[in-house]
């Protein structure tokens, strides 16, 4: 089987540093490889999406002396993919519609239980079950779509999560077992309200359409990986293997994000940095 990899950014914001990384690390271990890196936009959540910010994602990228296929996969052109993946969850009863709102969550979880501090999932705090007991029949348009959590891993059989981890300092051990991720992880959310789909559902039917065979990425999203891991699961889905790259920090320790404008790749472009800058600033070895 012939290597293939991806970078996914969305276009809601500048690439800075970590993007440069993991972006730079998917390139050179396609390379290193003799395999295929490919771009994909993902651009679902249209209210954030801006096109002058997809324009400069492929400048940047091409500056720094990466090459993909054209054109860039976009997600906001496969969300009928997304809606049949969520109704074939459906259709196996492991959903259900969710009327709650973040107050209504935030609120639940403060009552008091057990004087217990509530889970934080790779979403945040973990659902509490509020809407659980609903079915599909009641969805309305202004519901969310979750993913009953428990059903799906008696679905699925299984009888613990785990995955093909390649980093050299993989931030855990790449094995979950099904209490914990009841517990820890929760009834996920499978298609907001807003969009028709999530991230969870988008990525790992993209990953499948693209051949994706390694998923390079931050150790931010480790612990997504065990939900992508068990939707590949219950789609037959190929599951790939996952590199979870180390973060780019500042000074303070604080991984970057979108609004470190003072350490986008453009305004390094600008002060005069070249691409062997960027790779060192980052601490990769330079191309060859």
């Amino acid at each position: 089987m012939s290597y293939v990899t991806r970078f996914a950014p969305s276009p809601t914001g500048p690439l800075h540093l970590g993007h440069a990384f993991s972006a730079l690390t998917a390139f050179d271990r396609a390379r290193a490889a003799g395999g295929r890196f490919l771009l994909r936009i993902e651009d679902i959540d249209r209210a954030r999406c801006k096109p002058e910010w997809e324009a400069r994602i492929f400048d940047d990228l091409g500056w720094l002396g990466l090459a993909w296929p054209r054109p860039a996969m976009r997600q906001s052109d496969r969300l009928p993919a997304y809606r049949a993946a969520v109704d074939r969850l459906a259709a196996m009863g492991l959903v259900y519609p969710c009327r709650c709102r973040r107050g209504d969550i935030r609120a639940a979880l403060s009552a008091p239980q057990e004087g217990a501090d509530p889970a934080i999932g790779p979403d945040g705090p973990v659902y509490p079950g509020t809407c659980r007991g609903r079915t599909m029949a009641g969805a309305g348009p202004e519901d969310a779509l979750r993913l009953n959590m428990s059903l799906a891993l008696q679905s699925a059989g299984m009888e613990d999560i785990s995955f093909v981890e390649t980093a050299p300092e993989p931030p855990g051990p790449a094995t979950m077992s099904v209490a914990a991720m009841r517990t820890g992880i929760g009834d996920v959310v499978l298609a907001r309200r807003d969009i028709g789909t999530s991230y969870h559902v988008a990525v790992v039917v993209d990953d499948a359409a693209q051949g994706i065979t390694e998923v390079v990425r931050g150790a931010d999203l480790f612990a997504a990986t065990f939900i992508h891991v068990l939707l590949q699961r219950l789609l037959g889905l190929p599951v790939p293997g996952y590199h979870h790259h180390r973060l780019i920090r500042d000074a303070a320790g604080k991984r970057l994000a979108k609004r470190d404008d003072a350490r986008a790749i453009a305004r390094y472009r600008a002060e005069g940095a070249t691409p062997a800058d960027i790779r060192a600033m980052v601490g990769l070895q330079p191309s060859g």
